[in-house]
């Protein structure tokens, strides 16, 4: 199972898509199938990391055929220590996801479903991709699925929250394809090989300005993913209208992939560009810290309120890549991973509790946790885990990132320790308001939750105490790769001076 198994955790999805349009013809039928598909991709990816090899940086499992040899294109796969957590919380949010979508969507059934099995193919094609060329394939494969999902099953503003999704992420999809052109050239001038092998690329040391010129055209691609402080307007919008599976995946996975792109192509290729702009991402990912706590206070939509929380957590994963050291950058990764549990787990009990009431307005509830007993608790748990409560993932992904901040500029670590000050302030607000004082009687008949929406909660709570009470689990993946890419970099820091 171990050969191939990259291509297979890539392709099983669409294979999985088209199998199901050929024969599944009614969309309870095609409901059941996508889910079971997404379960059995769920369970390929133990295998990868079952055996995966700590010790070493080195790229793993890795399938490596050429593909265009006159254009120096490689169908190119490997994981790391970097993107392997990735590719599991991928896989385990796409089927939490097309689970909790079974009562959600009601019209065109079919297409959705199998929507989300294409998706899945983009997102972990993006993830194991090792060749320019084709992550570029995989990381616009993307955008359609998801125009979709936001813009067939959103809300009554989807079809101006899709075309801005689309816009702003063709847009710094665009100037990713302008550096990356750049950087084939280049390296063809500098070595003599045209290639778009991406560890290749990252082997060469390039000029000053050229290295600019390069960070500044991934930056924009990667910031607006992320999405950072300003480039994040297109996000409430999305995550309001867009279906609780598709606001899942949104702040799960394609929010990591801007942060990955750091990881993977700014570091290691413009490393020399990383330092000389890290005072503005940095200042940029505490105005995003405290910005995004700011304006998730004064939200009268929990679902907005969740939204702009994602801009100032995704801060502190920027805040922690760009300091540059162990701590930090483990950190960063770590809370990738955390935000995605649990934030896909509160857009998920955001979209159970609608479900019921068909409202998001925080003042048209109350007093409803003697109603719903388990639902309260699910929630309470992913609000401490939200705010960085010890024992839980969000704590220890935080710690670090401020840690390593500390050690790399101190000034700004302190204003990000405010934001986890106003994250306690706008998410216990929140729960008091909506679970606690008098009961509305319009919720007097309000229904707990039920088995199917336990069996989809009970996984990410067990993720979020694991993380919280045992995060070496976790890190002990990635301790060589960060190892390695802080090395790069305190490398080219010395030789700066």
């Amino acid at each position: 199972m171990i050969d191939n198994i990259l291509t297979t955790l890539i392709f099983f999805p669409l294979l999985a898509a088209f199998v199901i349009f050929l024969f599944f013809r009614s969309g309870k039928a095609t409901m059941w199938a996508t889910f079971v598909a997404s379960v059995i991709e769920l369970i390929m990816t133990m295998p990868l990391m079952f055996n995966f090899n700590k010790g070493t940086a080195a790229m793993q499992f890795v399938e490596k055929v050429d593909w265009i040899p006159a254009f120096g294109i490689q169908y190119y796969l490997g994981v790391d220590g970097i993107s392997v957590l990735m590719i599991f919380l991928t896989t385990l949010l796409t089927a939490i996801a097309i689970l909790g979508s079974f009562t959600y969507i009601q019209k065109r059934q079919r297409e959705f479903y199998l929507s989300m099995l294409v998706l899945e193919t983009g997102m972990v094609g993006v993830f194991l991709a090792l060749d320019f060329f084709l992550f570029y394939i995989f990381w616009e494969a993307m955008l359609i699925p998801m125009y979709l999902i936001i813009g067939v099953w959103g809300g009554p503003r989807r079809i101006y929250a899709a075309v801005k999704f689309f816009l702003y992420t063709l847009g710094g999809s665009l100037l990713m394809m302008l550096a990356i052109i750049a950087l084939y050239f280049k390296h063809g001038a500098i070595t003599g090989v045209y290639t778009f092998d991406i560890l290749q690329i990252a082997s060469v040391t390039y000029p000053a300005e050229f290295q600019i010129f390069i960070f500044l055209a991934f930056f924009l691609g990667f910031a607006i993913k992320v999405p950072m402080f300003p480039f994040h307007t297109w996000l409430p919008d999305a995550h309001v209208e867009a279906p609780t599976a598709g606001s899942v995946i949104l702040a799960g996975v394609l929010l990591k992939m801007g942060t990955y792109g750091f990881l993977r192509f700014c570091l290691p290729i413009t490393p020399l560009a990383s330092i000389k702009f890290v005072p503005l991402i940095a200042t940029l990912s505490v105005i995003a810290i405290i910005y995004g706590a700011l304006v998730a206070m004064v939200q009268d939509d929990i679902k907005k309120l969740v939204a702009y929380s994602s801009v100032s957590h995704m801060g502190f994963v920027t805040l922690g890549i760009y300091a540059f050291n162990p701590a930090g950058i483990e950190g960063g990764i770590l809370q990738m991973f955390n935000h995605g549990i649990i934030t896909g787990a509160l857009f998920l009990l955001v979209g159970l509790i609608y479900e019921r009431t068909h409202t998001r307005i925080i003042n048209e509830y109350g007093g409803i946790a003697a109603k719903v007993p388990v639902f309260a608790t699910f929630f309470l748990i992913f609000t401490m885990a939200s705010i960085a409560l010890p024992s839980m993932g969000g704590f220890i992904g935080e710690f670090l990132v401020l840690v390593g901040s500390f050690q790399a500029f101190s000034n700004y670590a302190i204003v990000a320790t405010i934001g986890v000050i106003f994250a306690a302030v706008y998410m216990l607000w929140m729960y008091q308001r909506v679970f606690f004082h008098k009961l509305n009687p319009k919720w007097e008949k309000l229904l707990d939750v039920n088995v199917r929406e336990v069996i989809y909660m009970a996984p990410l709570i067990i993720l979020v105490f694991w993380v919280g009470l045992y995060p070496e689990t976790f890190t002990s993946y990635m301790h060589e790769s960060v190892a390695k890419l802080v090395e790069n970099i305190q490398a080219v820091k010395v030789a700066m001076k």
